[in-house]
C-alpha cells in the first residue's frame, strides 16, 4: 500500500473508534450508574465504571410488579405487532411490485399509501377512533394505528421488484397461484429484507411510548416504554404507593432509573447482532443483484 493510503486507513480507523466511543459512552455510563451505590451517584463520581458496586437498583426493579406488568405488555405487543405488521407489509408490497399490465391501478394505490406518509388525521381523530371502537386500554389500540408501517411497504416492494420475473413466470407455469408464489418464492429470496424489517418493526413498537399514554387510561396498561417515560421524564409520584416512595428515599432515584432503562435495552442488545449481517443487503434495494 502506498503511504497515502496507510495514512488514510489510520485517520478513517481513529475516527470510527472515537464515533464509536461516543456512541457506546452514554450506555456504558447508565450500566455504571445502575451498578454504584447512590452516595456515588449523587456526588456525581461516576463515569463508565460503577463505583461502590452493589446490586440493589436491579433486586428494587426485579421486585416491582409494575415494572414486570408494563414489560409484559411491551413483550405482548411485539409478539403480536411485529408478525402482524410484517404480514400486512408482505401482502401489500406483493401487488404493487407488479407491473402495469398486472394490476392496472398499480400506481393508484401507491398514491394511496404513499399520501398516509405525508398527511394524517391527526391525534384527536386518531384518539376518538380508537374511542368509539371501544379500543381503549387494549392491546389493540397499541397494535392496529401501527399495523400498516408504509416506509417499510415502499422497502419490501423494491426488493421485490429486484427478484427476477423468471422465478414468478415458471412457478405460475408449474400451476402455482400468487399466494403460492409470493411465499415459496419471493419470501424466502426476500429473506434479507424482511429480516431487516422485522427488527425495525421491533425497535418500533418496543420504543413507542406516546400511544401507551394517549390510548391507555390506567397506568397498568402501559407498555414498558410508556411506564419508563413516566418514571424517567414525567417522574409522576402519583404512580407510586406509599411504600414505594419510602423506599425510594433509601436510595438514590437515578440508579432505579439507569436499572429499569438498561433492561428495557436488553432485548434490542441481543437480537441486533443476529440481524446485522442482514443489514447491508436487506437495505441496498434496488440496486443491482447478480
Amino acid at each position: 500500500m502506498t503511504k497515502g493510503r496507510i495514512v488514510f486507513q489510520i485517520i478513517n480507523y481513529t475516527v470510527l473508534i472515537l464515533l464509536s466511543v461516543l456512541c457506546l459512552f452514554p450506555l456504558l455510563n447508565i450500566l455504571a450508574m445502575s451498578f454504584s451505590s447512590a452516595t456515588a451517584v449523587s456526588a456525581g463520581r461516576v463515569s463508565l465504571w460503577p463505583v461502590e458496586f452493589n446490586t440493589y437498583a436491579y433486586s428494587y426493579v426485579i421486585g416491582k410488579r409494575d415494572f414486570w406488568n408494563s414489560l409484559l405488555k411491551s413483550v405482548e405487543r411485539v409478539c403480536i405487532g411485529v408478525p402482524f405488521s410484517m404480514l400486512i407489509t408482505i401482502l401489500v408490497a406483493y401487488p404493487l411490485s407488479k407491473e402495469r399490465t398486472q394490476l392496472r391501478l398499480r400506481s393508484f394505490y401507491s398514491w394511496i399509501f404513499f399520501f398516509t406518509m405525508l398527511f394524517s388525521g391527526g391525534l384527536i381523530p386518531g384518539y376518538l377512533l380508537i374511542q368509539n371502537l371501544h379500543l381503549m386500554d387494549t392491546i389493540w389500540a397499541l397494535i392496529l394505528p401501527m399495523a400498516v408501517p408504509v416506509y417499510n411497504i415502499v422497502l419490501m416492494l423494491n426488493f421485490f421488484r429486484g427478484i427476477p420475473h423468471e422465478l414468478e413466470e415458471a412457478a405460475l407455469i408449474d400451476g402455482a397461484n400468487q399466494f403460492q408464489t409470493c411465499f415459496r418464492i419471493y419470501v424466502p429470496c426476500a429473506k434479507p429484507s424482511i429480516a431487516t424489517l422485522t427488527l425495525f418493526c421491533f425497535i418500533t413498537h418496543w420504543n413507542s411510548y406516546f400511544d401507551g399514554l394517549i390510548f391507555s387510561n390506567f397506568p397498568e396498561s402501559y407498555p414498558l416504554a410508556s411506564f419508563l417515560y413516566t418514571v424517567v421524564v414525567q417522574r409522576d409520584m402519583s404512580l407510586l404507593s406509599m411504600e414505594q416512595i419510602r423506599e425510594l428515599s433509601l436510595v438514590d432515584d437515578r440508579t432505579i432509573r439507569c436499572a429499569q432503562i438498561f433492561i428495557a435495552l436488553i432485548p434490542i442488545i441481543l437480537i441486533y447482532p443476529f440481524a446485522q449481517k442482514y443489514f447491508v443487503k436487506g437495505m441496498t434495494v434496488g440496486s443491482v443483484k447478480g
